[in-house]
């Protein structure tokens, strides 16, 4: 950032988001909504406009971006904004670019009008996750406008493909150009700091400080193909129907990981529930029982996963297909590693071999580290009574593959939500919206974080 005079904040209040800024959040998510990136995971998704409009608004900035990509037109945006102190470490703040699809026959607003109406933002990426690429953007025009340095680096970085493998994202930008992540050693990006309104009076702000690992398996059963009017005791539908039903049913043991025990305790505490997660006797879903709304932020990750999701044999009703096959999407805690491929040893059986399609690390982030201590501290400087609480995500984003880097991860996209505003139905959900005063919320805490972080 160019002509610029460093923002000292120590003893200070940081500077307000001014009205330009609260502006260009809304007009920028709008925009963004407006460029098509849907990511069908075929390969044919574009992220190059969306990365050009924000590349344009980080250089009259001041910031030099690079546009960077594996394959032509997926296409990721780096930059770095220099802070003051030059022995601090560096942290990253990420978003994607892209979005999954959207049927607008299934819509009230099309999904990608990026429609202002009723004080709301329609449109995919609303809430994933344009909306937080557009507070970025907002705050790091402010920070030029007023000459507005942080403490530490902030590198900036905008990807490709994170609806997918992250390909032609995140894991490119990590395996090829690690250099412009030096000295990073936290990030922030989604799925946290948002409004959950868990009970009358109660508002809760999660923080995500970790992350199931994904483990997405193909099931493969052979047998002996035939004709469908004679016996077969070595019909491959009938085995991978058997091995389907029988991961379905299996309850996994529970695996409270440092995280989702610090989130339990908070919230236990929050209901006026005695709990102690470290006791023999401890039975989590006795807890989650008394814990109202809130036990959906810590129910899917008590335990690893493995839910069916697709299947495949045959080509004719009178034809036994000599082989079968079944896709599932497992989930797994931090640690589990081995024992989620035993349980999935023991439950396919000899008949049926199972392998990985698509792995990554599952993620923990430490809830007693001064970055998670000021994250909750931006938050309740704009929300007083806001309970902010750590849990771990259910599915996983971007910072599985920054980890590699040596990053730390937490997810913080804050959004101050309504009563009734279901944020967690509308990722990937039809009519996306997210609220204009979410938005102008969101940037003034992103803002007060980033220049005190």
């Amino acid at each position: 950032m160019a002509d610029v005079t460093p923002y000292d904040t120590s003893g200070s209040t940081p500077f307000d988001t001014d009205s330009q800024a609260l502006d260009e959040v809304v007009t920028f998510t709008s925009e963004l909504i407006r460029i098509d990136t849907t990511n069908r995971g075929s390969g044919d998704c574009r992220e190059r406009p969306a990365a050009e409009y924000v590349a344009e608004r980080l250089a009259d900035a001041g910031l030099e971006p690079a546009l960077l990509e594996r394959t032509p037109g997926r296409t990721n945006v780096v930059a770095r904004i220099e802070g003051t102190d030059p022995s601090a470490d560096a942290l990253l703040v990420h978003g994607h670019l892209d979005v999954v699809p959207a049927d607008a026959d299934d819509w009230d607003v099309h999904p990608f009008s990026g429609e202002i109406r009723d004080g709301l933002v329609w449109g995919r990426g609303a809430v994933d996750m344009k909306n937080m690429d557009a507070m970025i953007l907002a705050v790091v025009r402010e920070w030029a406008r007023h000459g507005i340095r942080p403490r530490r680096d902030i590198v900036i970085a905008y990807t490709a493909d994170e609806e997918a493998s992250a390909a032609d994202g995140a894991a490119h930008l990590v395996r090829h150009h690690r250099h412009l992540f030096e000295g990073c050693t936290e990030g922030i990006g989604e799925s946290g700091a948002y409004t959950f309104h868990a009970g009358p009076d109660l508002e809760i702000y999660p923080i995500g400080a970790g992350e199931r690992g994904t483990a997405w398996l193909k099931l493969t059963a052979e047998g002996r193909a035939g004709h469908g009017s004679k016996v077969n005791r070595e019909n491959a539908v009938s085995r991978i129907a058997e091995v389907v039903a029988r991961i379905g049913r299996h309850q996994w043991p529970v695996r409270l990981t440092p995280t989702v025990r610090a989130a339990l305790t908070e919230l236990a505490a929050l209901y006026g529930v005695e709990a102690d997660p470290d006791a023999d006797d401890f039975d989590a879903d006795t807890l989650l029982g008394k814990l109202g709304h809130a036990a959906a932020l810590v129910e899917p990750t008590i335990r690893n996963s493995a839910n069916p999701t697709m299947l495949q044999a045959g080509y004719k009703v009178n034809v036994i297909p000599g082989v079968a096959t079944a896709h599932v999407d497992g989930r797994v805690l931090p640690g589990s590693d081995l024992e989620f491929a035993e349980t999935m040893d023991m439950l396919t059986g000899p008949d049926v071999e199972w392998e990985f399609q698509h792995q990554e690390i599952a993620l923990q982030a430490p809830v007693d580290s001064p970055t998670y201590a000021k994250l909750r501290a931006a938050l309740e400087h704009f929300e007083p009574d806001a309970h902010v609480v750590p849990f771990c995500m259910s599915g996983g984003t971007d910072a599985k593959h920054f980890a590699r880097l040596g990053i730390t991860g937490y997810g913080f996209a804050p959004l101050r939500l309504p009563v009734g505003f279901d944020y967690q139905a509308l990722f990937h959900g039809v009519d996306e919206r997210v609220p204009v005063e979410a938005l102008h919320f969101g940037i003034r805490v992103l803002d007060h974080y980033l220049q005190t972080a």
